[in-house]
């Protein structure tokens, strides 16, 4: 009677495992955004995983390419530049006119790595267009930005590490165009406590989802007129800054 009771116990946890197994295999194939080894997928709502996969395909510029290729994001890719030991880029793209996204970039010659194109694409959907909408009511329609490749050190410092910027792997955006004429700035409108303050502060904290580092007026002086946006590979489980 003993072995009987405990070989019962044995399938009744077996059989829990076994739908809890069913339950969470489920989940995951309704939730890919929050699998980690679910493949990404730009045309997916952002999940808990999303930046760190964004950040990742630093590592493949075939499968980053081939994203943007789904997602119907037209693109001129650019030829591999070096500008010495520490500078230069090989995966480098620029938005062309088109196709799955709405939002231009000002001035319009933006040339970016492929991840921080695919993240800024997520941006725009996820959420620049909603926060317009829902705060501002209208939609963006260019993005003032201050650049991307520059082959210095962070901050500008001899002693520093090279900066992301250095690889065209970071783009600092400096304002917003909304489709009714109006015109968001950082350095102008971050501490609004109205409407223009809101939507500011809202696409922040979005990008800390989809970029390795996002850097706003929050976190010092030299970024008061700009978000630093960039995807520094850390390693898979490496550290994320968002301030």
């Amino acid at each position: 009677m003993r072995a009987l009771r405990r070989w019962t116990t044995i399938l009744v946890v077996v059989a829990g495992l076994a739908i809890l197994a069913l339950l969470l295999w489920g989940w995951a194939r309704r939730n890919p955004q929050d699998v980690p080894w679910a493949p990404l997928d730009l045309g997916q709502p952002v999940g808990m995983f999303t930046g760190r996969k964004l950040t990742a395909l630093t590592q493949d510029r075939a499968q980053c390419l081939g994203l943007l290729d789904r997602a119907g994001i037209r693109y001129t890719a650019l030829p591999a530049w070096s500008d010495g030991a520490q500078c230069g880029y090989d995966d480098a793209v620029r938005f062309t006119a088109g196709g799955a996204r709405a939002i231009g970039y000002r001035p319009a010659a933006l040339g970016v790595s492929c991840p921080v194109a695919a993240s800024l694409t997520l941006w725009e959907w996820d959420a620049v267009q909603p926060a317009a909408r829902d705060l501002l009511g209208s939609e963006v329609v260019a993005v003032d930005h201050l650049g991307s490749y520059n082959c210095r050190r962070i901050s500008g410092r001899s002693t520093s590490d090279w900066s992301e910027h250095a690889r065209a792997n970071a783009v600092d955006i400096a304002g917003f165009r909304l489709k009714d004429g109006r015109r968001i700035s950082v350095l102008r409108d971050w501490k609004d406590q109205g409407a223009k303050g809101q939507f500011l502060r809202r696409v922040r904290d979005r990008a800390c989802d989809l970029f390795a580092t996002t850097l706003s007026p929050d976190y010092n002086a030299a970024h008061a007129d700009h978000f630093h946006l960039d995807q520094a590979y850390r390693g898979p489980m490496g550290w994320r800054a968002c301030r």
